[in-house]
């Protein structure tokens, strides 16, 4: 089965910049659509960024856009979430899937079938 690994996470501080990672094992995620979210003590998980399989096209929260990228890279079977001129707001849960009922639109959970274990980013101000 699909098994979803994150890295990455840590304490940064406000205007710093950290690198989340997400790497597949069992399959070849260059196959599927891929999603970051968050999520932070009792709000509901929250959309961040998406990418299309090939990568070629790319979508972001309002929130944070220009702040974030979702690069992808298939040769080494992984997608990251590069942030910067991160704020304390971006504390949180960060968890990358895999996007597979394209009945619900990008930004819902229900629609992603596969999650990582989550890593924490926490930004001091």
């Amino acid at each position: 089965q699909v098994q979803l690994v994150e890295s990455g996470g840590g304490l940064v501080q406000a205007g710093g910049s950290l690198r989340l990672s997400c790497a597949a094992s069992g399959r070849t995620l260059s196959s599927y659509r891929m999603g970051w979210f968050r999520q932070t003590p009792g709000k509901e998980r929250e959309f961040v960024a998406g990418i299309s399989s090939s990568g070629a096209l790319t979508y972001y929260a309002d929130s944070v856009k220009g702040r974030f990228t979702i690069p992808r890279d298939n040769a080494k079977n992984t997608v990251a979430l590069q942030m910067s001129s991160l704020k304390p707001a971006d504390t949180a849960v960060y968890y990358c899937a895999i996007r597979a009922d394209l009945r619900w639109p990008r930004d819902r959970e229900e629609g992603y079938a596969y999650w990582g274990q989550g890593t924490q980013v926490t930004v001091s101000s």
